[in-house]
């Protein structure tokens, strides 16, 4: 898998590049990747950890496996605009072939950072195997466009996180951890245009020509995502079909 060459542009937060880039290049897989970032994260700022270990327990509560669209259901039909305004639709990218649906926190976020480096960096293949991607965030475009200008994808705004609550999604992000984004400078009010202070499940899913859902991966724990080589063999099961 391809490695980044330099640390990532305009942190949220002052440590943000030095201590991702370091994950990235020592670690073999996403996960692991994902784990060392916030190992790190943790120890420069526990408050942070112990406040999102407690909306992880939290949510892990509400999920026994059944949260969002299920494998062999379909997925909701979606219009939503991306970084440039242009509106993108399910079924047009069904037509084209198999699509792969990244739902991800945002564009300051830096766990879907990462997860999102490394779906660039398998894009080749995924596109061999026949497939589009999209990523989908509750920010409007104007905070999307410098993350999709660094991506092969396009990133779609899902506004008020309409499609995500249509999905089953979406979460309150609680007071204790909107307090500590203020006090960082995530100003998720300003990125989406309302003061709900909600943010969408990490999830991916693979989706048939036919619709279906064929594989799929909803992170509660949303420091952790679907590996790469996870959404390549689903699609290579389906190009076997």
């Amino acid at each position: 898998m391809a490695r980044p060459t330099s640390p990532p542009r305009s942190p949220v937060d002052p440590y943000e590049a030095e201590v991702g880039y370091e994950a990235e290049v020592a670690a073999p897989t996403l996960n692991t990747r994902l784990a060392a970032y916030r190992q790190e994260s943790a120890r420069l700022r526990p408050a942070f950890a112990k406040a999102y270990d407690e909306l992880v327990a939290r949510l892990d509560v509400l999920d026994r496996g059944g949260v969002g669209p299920q494998i062999g259901e379909p997925l909701a039909a979606f219009t939503l605009p991306d970084e440039n305004g242009k509106l993108v639709s399910l079924s047009s990218l069904l037509r084209l072939g198999p699509a792969v649906i990244s739902f991800n926190r945002g564009h300051w976020c830096p766990y879907c950072k990462m997860d999102l480096r490394s779906l660039a960096a398998i894009h080749g293949e995924i596109r061999a195997l026949g497939a589009q991607v999209v990523s989908i965030m509750p920010d409007s475009a104007q905070f999307t466009r410098d993350t999709a200008n660094d991506l092969p994808f396009p990133v779609l705004s899902d506004i008020d996180l309409g499609y995500s609550l249509s999905l089953g999604l979406i979460f309150w992000v609680g007071a204790e951890i909107a307090r500590m984004y203020q006090e960082v400078g995530v100003e998720l009010e300003k990125y989406h245009g309302n003061r709900g202070w909600f943010l969408p499940m990490a999830a991916k899913f693979v989706v048939g020509q036919d619709g279906l859902v064929k594989a799929r991966k909803v992170n509660i724990e949303f420091r952790e995502r679907m590996e790469p080589e996870a959404l390549l063999a689903a699609l290579r099961g389906l190009r076997a079909a």
